[in-house]
């Protein structure tokens, strides 16, 4: 394979960081990397938080502005017109999290929309995204999931739902911004997969337009894509699916196991590996009617997207394929795709600091459990400098 070993260039990968910034990220990924600091990290920011301590601008000179764009749309221009001037593009993600109130779905369809008017004219951001959870509540979703009939009540907040996946989808065909809708835990995924399937059915007529995510840990996923396909080719519209490993998995297991069902997780890490390649090679198979966003930090899954690419002859500036991943990391993945002329996008966080904190701190516990991630990150940081010292 010509290409392999492309993400080994740290030069590329790092041309954007200073090197105050990439002695920052050094510094972030060495605390991430023991996870008892990161236990005890986490706790001190949970409770520093919620007693009002003036800790925002510690966390926002340090954690907050390596993984955040800003803390509002405006603030993530001077990062998001940089970004482009590499060639990868940014996805800008809300990521405010945990609200269960009407008047904050509504907010954050809001602020969906808001971003969608946003990327309008700005051809940096060919893409929103946003989060079930937040546009309805979870405990309604899993009713809705597991088949209970709703009372009049949580009947009318479902429309309230359905209307605002409608008003985003909406927009976004008419601006031509595709819309990433994520994955939630497996106990409310069926709802949210019926309503994007019929945001589908009503907006991907001619193109993609809306995608739905796929976490690819879960065994069933496969069988799932191929059922949907089977609908779309029946039904004459296209499908879109941004892939993933998954985010969720201890929670998945500790729930199956309390309630006494088989875990939705595959067995093993290869299991999800081999589960996630089969899912891309499938769509890859199937691209004139199923686009891809393909969510990964993954080297060598990356690789492998590449290679069937190239044995399929798609393009590589193909607007049906797309690569991603999260700001702050596996910059080498994304500078060196670009460089190499795929489209490549950042999901790039935002949001006030406090508000901000638990995706934060997400990010910070899942760095600590990804076997390897962390240490990728580090030895490429470490690279990174030795290059720059050798070059002055």
């Amino acid at each position: 394979m010509e290409h392999l070993k492309i993400f080994d260039n740290t030069e590329i990968a790092f041309q954007l960081k200073s090197n105050k910034e990439l002695n920052r990220a050094h510094f972030l990924f060495n605390m991430i990397s023991n996870e008892s600091l990161v236990k005890v990290g986490t706790a001190l920011t949970r409770f520093a938080i919620k007693a009002h301590l003036p800790v925002e601008g510690i966390i926002r000179a340090t954690v907050f502005d390596h993984f955040c764009g800003g803390v509002n749309e405006e603030d993530c221009l001077p990062v998001i017109d940089d970004m482009f001037t590499k060639g990868v593009s940014s996805v800008l993600d809300y990521s405010v999290e945990g609200k269960e109130t009407e008047a904050h779905f509504d907010g954050a369809m809001e602020k969906t929309l808001k971003i969608i008017r946003f990327s309008d004219d700005r051809k940096a951001m060919p893409i929103a995204v946003f989060k079930p959870s937040g546009f309805g509540r979870f405990a309604l979703y899993q009713k809705k999931s597991e088949g209970k009939v709703l009372t009049e009540n949580e009947q009318d907040e479902w429309s309230r739902v359905v209307a605002r996946y409608d008003a985003v989808c909406k927009l976004g065909k008419e601006k031509d911004v595709e819309i990433l809708i994520d994955a939630e835990e497996s106990w409310i995924q069926d709802a949210v997969d019926d309503l994007v399937t019929d945001m589908m059915r009503k907006y991907n007529k001619d193109v993609t337009i809306v995608y739905n995510t796929l976490q690819m840990y879960r065994h069933d996923r496969m069988d799932f894509l191929k059922r949907q396909h089977e609908l779309a080719r029946k039904e004459g519209f296209y499908l879109g699916y941004k892939i993933v490993r998954g985010a969720y998995m201890e929670k998945e297991h500790e729930r199956a196991m309390e309630n006494n069902y088989p875990t939705p997780i595959c067995e093993s890490k290869l299991a999800t590996d081999e589960n996630f390649n089969a899912a891309a090679q499938y769509i890859l198979d199937h691209i004139s009617d199923i686009s891809v966003f393909v969510g990964t930090h993954n080297e060598l899954s990356s690789y492998k997207v590449m290679q069937l690419m190239k044995e399929k002859g798609i393009e590589i500036t193909d607007n049906r394929v797309w690569f991603g991943q999260l700001f702050g990391m596996s910059d080498n993945i994304s500078f060196n795709l670009a460089n190499k002329g795929y489209n490549v996008a950042k999901y790039v966080p935002f949001g006030p600091v406090k508000d901000v904190m638990p995706y934060l701190i997400r990010r910070a516990e899942e760095n600590t459990s990804v076997a390897g991630q962390t240490g990728r990150e580090l030895m490429l940081i470490k690279k990174e400098k030795a290059r720059r010292k050798a070059a002055k």
